[in-house]
């Protein structure tokens, strides 16, 4: 039995970032899976592979990215949490399908996981696939340990959720390939099924009202994230500043308050 496989919540192990992305799915409660094999996002649909038959979601591997992404959209507008994974080069497959359904919406949580590849180790090409989040218009994520890459995964399914449109995570291969302690956490018992009728319609039209409210979708993204467990950067940023201008001898000796204003940039709001 993998450690990705313990049910312990609170237990302490060492995983791959990989590993615990798809960990934090599971903790989710994910219900479909899917990915298209490339390093250096493989290990999270293989991890998948190994846990179904014990959690009870599905997974597979696709016939290619745009496939995989739509599939998973399929399964999240019918109410199901719906992940995908794919390494960044992936994402040029599955760009027509990610520009439309940005603007449908989702029932259930929708997450597109991109694996990049800077320096380009296992790739003919480099790419940053957060321009893809901006040209979109969707949240995007970018973990910075292996325990947010667990934490993360888990949190932005409550996010595509509540917002009800797809989010991205980010993750490249020192994170994907690299191996930390990670705190695990509960894993639901809940399972939800699927449910799909004639009137529930997905579509991008009009293109206009529908960006409009992608805009105000965006807004409330940006609130979220600044009020999450996430937002240290800002909370240390903060700090140092006031600490600076006050010439405090002691830095952490007393609270000090975090600016609701200030925007980190581990998170991409994409307007």
């Amino acid at each position: 039995m993998s450690y990705v496989e313990i049910d312990e919540s609170g237990k302490r192990v060492l995983l791959m970032g990989n590993e615990a992305i798809a960990r934090g799915a599971i903790e989710a409660g994910v219900n479909f899976c899917s990915s298209y094999p490339g390093t250096p996002a493989s290990e999270i649909m293989e991890t998948l592979i190994r846990t179904a038959d014990k959690f009870g979601h599905y997974a597979e591997w696709s016939v290619n990215e745009k496939v995989a992404l739509e599939a998973a959209g399929a399964a999240a507008y019918s109410g199901l949490r719906a992940l995908t994974a794919m390494k960044c080069a992936g994402v040029n497959v599955c760009a027509d399908f990610l520009v439309t359904t940005n603007l449908a919406g989702t029932r259930g949580g929708f997450i597109l996981v991109s694996s990049d590849d800077p320096s380009a180790h296992s790739s003919t090409a480099e790419l940053d696939t957060r321009h893809y989040a901006r040209y979109a218009e969707i949240p995007l994520l970018e973990p910075a340990t292996t325990q947010e890459a667990k934490d993360m995964t888990k949190w932005a399914f409550d996010l595509s959720e509540e917002l009800m449109v797809i989010c991205m995570i980010r993750s490249t291969t020192r994170l994907s390939h690299s191996r930390g302690v990670v705190t695990l956490g509960p894993i639901p018992r809940e399972k939800r099924t699927a449910d799909f009728t004639p009137t529930d319609i997905y579509m991008s039209v009009p293109a206009t009202m529908r960006h409009f409210g992608l805009h105000q979708t965006l807004k409330r993204a940006q609130t979220k994230f600044e009020e999450s467990e996430f937002n240290w950067h800002a909370c240390i940023s903060s700090m140092f500043a006031l600490s600076s201008i006050s010439k405090r001898k002691h830095l952490f000796s007393e609270p000090i308050p975090c600016s609701a204003e200030m925007v980190p940039p581990r998170f991409f709001p994409t307007l």
